[in-house]
């Protein structure tokens, strides 16, 4: 299991095109802080339909955007 697999799957339950969510929002979805190893791990949403738009450290948001098919 994948340290960010409840987020994976939290996303993949998302009918909208994009969400953005803060880094305290992905903290309590996931069950584990946002942190440096997110850009490593990252790659596994694809799997879901999902991909990494946009990391804003000022904002302390991360977007994301559902993959077309």
């Amino acid at each position: 299991m994948s340290k960010y697999e409840k987020l994976w799957l939290y996303l993949k339950t998302q009918t909208s095109q994009k969400i953005t969510l803060t880094c305290d929002e992905i903290e309590k979805i996931a069950g584990v802080p946002l942190d440096h190893s997110f850009l490593t791990y990252k790659k596994e949403l694809l799997g879901f339909g999902w991909r990494v738009q946009k990391i804003s450290m000022k904002n302390k948001t991360v977007a994301f955007e559902k993959i077309e098919e």
